[in-house]
């Protein structure tokens, strides 16, 4: 375990110290919202880095994940692995972006399509299914933005993967808002089953804020004039989050059995930070009027 746990926690570690080195001249070339949206491929690579070296660090076990008509599950373990890990290297050093995110963004949508949907049918009554569903599916949205707004030339097919992508985003945020009002005692951010620590004062004000604030910014990034604001304070929401709640909670548990599970709910949160992020990308930029 502790290879694993110091494997993913340095590949985090060194993502998020050479991303922020690397952005910093995209960082001062943008102004108000768009400072903040900026650092979404930072984080994004941060928790890309950090799955990608669990999937080398723990490949045994999480090769059981792999479809059983799929041959090979080690191969693949480790080749989703490697592919999380340039898409983190890609993401730090703004390079090849534009193939690097489309592809991230298919990974995730076949995750979806061949280990998410086929358990449908036994699943379909549960709320952990849905909410797992959903956030791969959100974190293909995410990268579906990032490509459509990095393209060299904005085009119509670049445009509607923009608001295909900033609407998948936009559902979820509005779908987890209103789980945070329907369960407020499970921990916020990403509703899955863990509880709010009992050191949390006032667990339930505090989910209702959660999700309040989740559900106007997944309004607000359908609306033109508020995509980037929305998509800033969604991301800094989620950053938050990430940093006062859950590391601590991860502090907790990190000389435990429960580091690992740990270490995922950190960077869960923060590639779901990242992609609310994303889904302000390419907001500002109109279609070029030939096509």
């Amino acid at each position: 375990m502790d290879f694993e746990k110091y494997g993913m926690m340095g590949a985090g570690i060194a993502a998020l110290v050479l991303g922020l080195l690397l952005v910093r001249v995209r960082f001062r070339a943008a102004s108000g919202a768009e400072r903040i949206v900026v650092l979404g491929p930072v984080f994004e690579a941060v928790a890309l880095a950090v799955f990608g070296a669990e999937h080398f660090t723990a490949a045994s076990d999480l090769m059981s994940i792999v479809p059983r008509w799929l041959p090979g599950p080690l191969f693949w373990t480790y080749f989703v692995g490697a592919a999380w890990l340039a898409a983190a290297i890609s993401f730090i050093c703004w390079w090849l972006v534009r193939w690097s995110a489309p592809l991230v963004a298919l990974l995730f949508l076949i995750i979806v399509v061949t280990i998410d949907l086929p358990n449908l049918p036994s699943h379909i009554g549960e709320r952990l299914f849905w909410t797992l569903t959903v956030r791969e599916l959100s974190f293909a949205g995410g990268a579906m933005v990032l490509a459509g707004s990095v393209w060299l030339r904005r085009s119509l097919a670049s445009n509607t993967l923009i608001q295909l992508g900033r609407g998948i985003v936009a559902a979820t945020l509005v779908f987890y808002g209103i789980q945070h009002f329907l369960f407020p005692l499970n921990a916020p951010g990403v509703p899955l089953e863990k509880l709010t620590p009992a050191w949390v004062p006032f667990p339930t004000v505090f989910a209702f804020l959660v999700g309040a604030i989740l559900v106007v910014t997944g309004i607000g990034l359908v609306v033109r004039r508020t995509t980037q604001i929305a998509a800033a304070i969604a991301g800094i929401v989620l950053l938050l989050l990430t940093v006062f709640f859950y590391v601590p909670i991860l502090a907790l548990e990190i000389n435990t059995e429960l580091a690992i599970e740990g270490l995922n709910y950190v960077f869960d949160t923060l590639l779901f930070a990242a992609t609310a992020l994303l889904a302000g990308f390419g907001a500002d930029r109109p279609i070029d009027e030939k096509i």
